[in-house]
């Protein structure tokens, strides 16, 4: 029995499966399918273009090894492309792509583009010219470095923003994730560096882009079957920007895909930003292969402004809306409110309002009342972390107490209230309180609220406890 297209790739891919993880042969190898051997070529299929430029990246040498084994020196390796079927036409279209990384490949052929000009390639985002259409940056130009006021809490995450800026892509910076609470600037000091780049590399691709949106996007092409499209338009980006990373937490599929365009990203040079609520570490649900990733840049966190910078922020925001506010009215406001930015601007905004609408002079006795109800008003955002630390310092002892197994009675309690707060206090569900404290089910959180609602009852001491804990996070 001669030589065929299956019995070649079939001794090539035994080759290839001694010298790969299973993992990556499963992914990229399985479901390739050979199709035709002629004139010491070989034709393979591939499901998608993402899935040929994959291949030629990262497993070209591996190929060639394999194909010259069977096929000797003149081998030649030609890809076929299935294009999904994505615009109801009867037949997917194919393209045929020879590798560009054969010797014997003519000039001609290995100038193939990647994004081939072909007439039939109806791809909404690989299109002929593509460089030349605008993509939409989606940046705010307010959300500038100028406006960007640095000091003590934020001096590191800032400057690396800069470095950044000045070079994307081409500093060990990469990926950058910037992370911190509430209110303190992640998504300011992310469009800022966006705004940065399109002014200085006005020819580079910015994109930036909510991890929520993302999803709904990928979302999106999965039920119209445009999943590699979605991909290749990612793949296309210079500078991706995605705010609040954690939304993806336990999204499998918008994970895995994320993980194909960052690794592409990052291998072609390209600058990948992030901003998160938590630092890597405390990501919960987030796969481990990402999570690594994440930090093979530079975690950056932006903490709790000091007073000073308070002071100049506020300055800062007044000089841009010219408005004149006696010093002490100033000082009064950044001693006061010290949670985040946010509250910081939206007390200074209010009291100019209050000003400007009832005709009134800003005295010290207005700033305190509007002080006082925006402190009020405003509910402080409760994390997870946070309550489990203010109940183990509650009951003296530490967060690895309070999450660990023991069954001793005080402890148990004291992860039961916790369970019981991060239910009332975040929106997180009790899935992920579980996982969160002390890697619990979800039924374990809900025995625990039904305990505390129980004791609360019967029990006056524990009902002190439950009023003491209710102060700190009011």
């Amino acid at each position: 029995m001669g030589i065929t297209a299956n019995s070649v790739w079939n001794n090539c891919l035994a080759f290839i499966q001694d010298n790969i993880q299973p993992q990556a042969f499963k992914t990229w190898f399985e479901p390739i399918e050979a199709i035709k051997l002629q004139d010491n070529a070989l034709s393979i299929q591939v499901p998608s273009k993402f899935f040929y430029e994959w291949l030629e990246e990262h497993y070209v040498k591996l190929l060639k090894v394999a194909l010259t084994k069977e096929l000797g020196e003149g081998a030649k390796l030609v890809y076929i492309i299935r294009m999904e079927n994505t615009y109801g036409n009867s037949e997917p279209f194919t393209e045929r792509i020879p590798s560009t990384n054969r010797g014997n490949v003519s000039p001609q052929e290995m100038d193939v583009p990647i994004h081939s000009k072909n007439p039939e390639l109806k791809n909404p985002f690989v299109i002929p010219g593509i460089r030349n259409i605008k993509i939409e940056s989606q940046l705010n130009p307010n959300y500038n470095f100028e406006n960007f006021l640095e000091g003590d809490s934020n001096r590191l995450a800032r400057s690396a923003g800069m470095a950044v800026a000045n070079k994307p892509g081409g500093t060990s910076f990469n990926p950058l994730l910037i992370f911190g609470g509430v209110g303190l600037g992640k998504t300011h000091l992310a469009h800022a560096i966006g705004v940065e780049i399109k002014d200085k590399y006005p020819e580079r691709t910015v994109l930036y882009i909510s991890a929520e949106k993302f999803t709904q996007q990928y979302i999106e092409s999965v039920k119209k079957n445009t999943r590699n499209d979605f991909i290749h338009f990612y793949q296309l980006i210079d500078v991706l920007i995605i705010d609040d990373v954690q939304f993806l937490s336990g999204k499998t599929g918008t994970q895995d895909v994320f993980f194909h365009i960052f690794n592409h990203l990052h291998q072609n040079g390209k600058q990948v930003i992030l901003t998160s609520d938590k630092a890597p570490v405390d990501m919960q649900d987030i796969e481990q292969r990402l999570l690594s990733r994440f930090k093979w840049g530079l975690s950056a966190e932006l903490q709790n402004p000091d007073y000073e910078t308070r002071i100049s922020i506020l300055k800062n925001k007044l000089y841009r809306d010219g408005v004149e506010m006696p010093e002490d009215i100033i000082e009064y406001v950044a001693k006061h409110i010290k949670t985040n930015i946010r509250e910081l601007e939206g007390a200074i905004i209010s009291l100019i309002a209050q000003s400007s609408f009832n005709k009134k002079e800003v005295t010290l006795e207005l700033a305190q009342q509007v002080v006082e109800k925006f402190v009020k008003n405003t509910k402080r955002e409760v994390s997870i972390d946070y309550i489990q630390k203010v109940v183990s310092d509650y009951f003296e002892m530490d967060v690895a107490t309070l999450q660990s197994k023991t069954r001793k009675r005080h402890i148990v309690q004291a992860r039961q209230l916790a369970m019981f707060f991060a239910k009332k206090y975040t929106k997180a569900s009790l899935a992920s309180i579980g996982s969160q404290i002390g890697k619990r089910d979800h039924a374990t959180v809900l025995h625990a609220c039904k305990t505390v609602d129980n004791l609360a009852e019967t029990d006056k001491q524990f009902r002190k406890y439950i009023e003491d804990l209710t102060k700190k996070f009011a």
